[in-house]
């Protein structure tokens, strides 16, 4: 039997299917690992077949036919349509995918490096309390961390054939130092949390992230918090987290503060002035050029 007379997928079925393969298999490399980016690579695999051969053994067993040899053939503009989507989901879903899924790595990379570094602060400063305080909650936050990341690959760190090692390494230290932290000599806790440092500094380098792309990101989440409380022309709640982001700011200014860097604090500031001045009506547009400036710089460095 020929293959044009099993055929039981339209045109337009066909390119549907071809489109949703490509989100599947952009979805799957850029955000799943373990079981689940193995269904989505298969479900992927078998539309793309589909959507190639023009045959669904699915629509065999259900009686379902979405060719209709009669009708008239497809227009060009519907094609270079399809064609056009394809071509964009492709270079903007890569793009993106890639972006955010470094994004949300570093994001959760520095909740889970706050505590330790508040850890190590207050172990070197040889207060009890909050040493075991943080270190709880590094515990929490790091096996959070390790779970995800051991069984999860974002596209920054696919071909990091030592990622894990290094994860297990920190996760071992980091168990090691319990009846320390809790009951024992805090400095040698501090001298032992040092080794974990040079660990994380080594997946960051390893993986060409900068530690600016850590403090931008860092600074990211105080940023918004600013913007948020500009667009609601709220100037006391803007002035209450300016501080917050002051402070991450001038931890990004400490490893580069050229013209870029600058420009962004210029931005803050200004929207500082107009709300201390009572200008409400200006904190939207402001707050709106502040995103801009930080956006233009992680785009290109982070």
């Amino acid at each position: 039997m020929k293959l044009n007379e099993i055929k039981n997928e339209g045109i337009v079925d066909r390119l549907l299917r071809l489109i949703i393969a490509e989100v599947l298999i952009i979805v799957a490399y850029f955000w799943l690992g373990g079981t689940w980016q193995i269904m989505f690579y298969i479900i992927g695999i078998i539309s793309l077949f589909t959507a190639v051969t023009g045959f669904c053994a699915l629509y065999k067993i259900l009686g379902i036919k979405t060719i209709q040899i009669e009708s008239k053939p497809i227009s060009i503009y519907t094609k270079i349509v399809f064609a056009l989507l394809f071509v964009i989901i492709a270079i903007a879903g890569s793009y993106y995918s890639a972006f955010f899924t470094k994004k949300f790595f570093l994001d959760d990379y520095s909740r889970m490096n706050n505590f330790y570094k508040q850890t190590l602060f207050y172990t070197g400063q040889d207060k009890r309390e909050e040493a075991v305080a943080n270190y709880d909650k590094l515990v929490y936050e790091y096996s959070i961390f390790i779970s995800k990341y051991t069984k999860y690959h974002p596209y920054s760190i696919k071909s990091d054939n030592e990622f894990n090692a290094d994860l297990e390494k920190i996760f071992g230290i980091i168990n090691s130092l319990k009846e320390n932290v809790y009951t024992g000599d805090l400095k040698q806790s501090h001298t032992n949390f040092e080794a974990v440092r040079p660990i994380f500094q080594d997946i960051l380098k390893r993986n060409n992230f900068s530690m600016l792309a850590v403090t931008l990101v860092d600074f990211h989440d105080a940023m918004e918090k600013i913007i948020a409380a500009a667009d609601v022309k709220n100037s006391k709640q803007l002035l209450e987290v300016y501080s917050e982001a002051d402070t991450k700011l001038k931890a990004v200014e400490e490893i580069v503060n050229d013209s870029e860097i600058q420009n962004i604090r210029t931005k803050l500031e200004e929207i500082v002035e107009l709300s201390k001045n009572g200008k409400v009506n200006l904190l939207s547009a402001k707050a709106a050029e502040l995103k801009s400036a930080f956006v233009k710089v992680y785009l290109k460095r982070g």
